[in-house]
C-alpha cells in the first residue's frame, strides 16, 4: 500500500513575492520621482545661485569657475547704486515699487468686480465677454509697441514723469489674468454663504464685502502676486515708454555702464539682479503654501 502525500501549497511565497515586486516597484518609483524633482529644482534654481555667486564676487575674478564664493565683496552693491557712473538703480527700484503697487491696486480693484459679475451673474453674452477677454491676453505684446508709441507720442506721454504710460498697459496686460483667476475661484465658492448673508439682512454690497472677500483671500493673494511680478519683470514696454524719471529696474540693469566705454560691469548686474530678483524668490517660497491654493482652490465647501 503506497502513502499519498499531500502537495504543498506555494501561494503564501508567491503572495510574498508579488508583495516584495510590488514594494520594489513603488521605491523605484518614489526614487525616480525624487531625482526628477531635484533635477528640476537645481536646473530652476542654477542660474538664480551663480547670480548670487557672482554679485559677492570680486570683480577681478568674475569669470571664476569655482561654484562657491570666493573672495567675497560687497563692493559690487555699492557700484550698483553707484549714481556717478550714470547708473541711477536707486531711483529705478522706486518706480518700479511705484508702478508696480498702482497697477497691482488698480487691477485687483476693477478685476474683483468683473470677476464677481463674471461668475455670479447671469447675463446675455457673458461666455462671449469672457472669451474676449481671455483672447485680448494672447494678443504680443511686441505688436502694440508702435501704435502705443504713436498714440502716447500724440498725448505727450514720452517725456518728462510718465508714469501713466506703463502703468496704463500694464492694467490692460494684467486685468485678463486678474478676471480669469478670480472668476475661477469665485465660481467655486457656495451660493448658500450670500443667500444666507442675505437672509441675516445683508444687502448684495454688504454680503460681497463682509462674506465673499474674505473667503476668497486667497485668490486674492495669489492673484495680487502674480500681478506685481509680472509688472515688476516687464522689460519690452519699459525699455520703449519710460524716462529718465520713470525708468524701471529691469531697463537700469540693461543699461549699466562700466568705468571705461563699453565696459560691461558683470558683477554690478549680477548684485543689481539679486537685489531685483532674491527678495521675489524668498517671497514666493514663503507664501506657496497660499499661492497654490489660492490657484487650486475654489473656496469653502458647504
Amino acid at each position: 500500500m503506497s502513502a499519498t502525500t499531500a502537495p504543498t501549497s506555494s501561494a503564501p511565497a508567491a503572495e510574498t513575492t508579488g508583495q516584495e515586486i510590488h514594494h520594489d516597484r513603488n521605491r523605484w518609483g518614489q526614487i525616480r520621482l525624487y531625482v526628477g524633482l531635484a533635477v528640476i529644482v537645481v536646473w530652476g534654481l542654477a542660474p538664480a545661485y551663480w547670480m548670487v555667486v557672482t554679485a559677492f564676487r570680486d570683480v577681478g575674478y568674475t569669470f571664476d569657475t569655482s561654484p562657491w564664493p570666493t573672495h567675497v565683496t560687497l563692493d559690487n552693491f555699492r557700484t550698483a547704486f553707484d549714481t556717478s557712473r550714470g547708473n541711477h538703480f536707486g531711483a529705478a527700484l522706486w518706480h518700479s515699487i511705484v508702478i508696480g503697487i498702482v497697477t497691482t491696486a488698480v487691477a485687483m480693484l476693477v478685476g474683483v468686480f468683473a470677476a464677481y459679475a463674471m461668475s455670479r451673474l447671469n447675463f446675455p453674452g457673458k461666455f462671449i465677454i469672457l472669451g474676449v477677454i481671455l483672447g485680448s491676453s494672447m494678443f504680443p505684446g511686441v505688436a502694440l509697441v508702435t501704435p502705443l508709441f504713436q498714440l502716447f507720442s500724440n498725448l505727450g506721454w514720452l517725456q518728462g514723469v510718465n508714469y501713466q504710460a506703463l502703468i496704463i498697459p500694464y492694467i490692460s496686460f494684467a486685468l485678463p489674468l486678474t478676471i480669469y483667476t478670480l472668476t475661477a475661484f469665485l465660481a467655486e465658492m457656495p451660493w448658500e454663504l450670500e443667500e444666507s448673508a442675505r437672509i441675516d439682512g445683508c444687502t448684495p454690497g454688504q454680503a460681497f464685502r463682509k462674506i465673499m472677500l474674505p473667503l476668497a483671500a486667497p485668490g486674492l493673494f495669489t492673484t495680487a502676486i502674480l500681478v506685481f511680478i509680472a509688472s515688476w519683470n516687464e522689460f519690452l514696454l519699459a525699455s520703449q515708454f519710460s524716462t529718465k524719471y520713470t525708468q524701471t529696474v529691469t531697463v537700469a540693469i540693461a543699461s549699466f555702464t562700466g568705468a571705461q566705454p563699453h565696459q560691461e560691469p558683470y558683477t554690478a548686474i549680477m548684485a543689481a539682479g539679486t537685489i531685483v530678483t532674491v527678495p521675489l524668490i524668498i517671497m514666493v517660497l514663503v507664501f506657496q503654501r497660499w499661492i497654490v491654493s489660492g490657484l487650486t482652490a475654489g473656496g469653502v465647501k458647504g
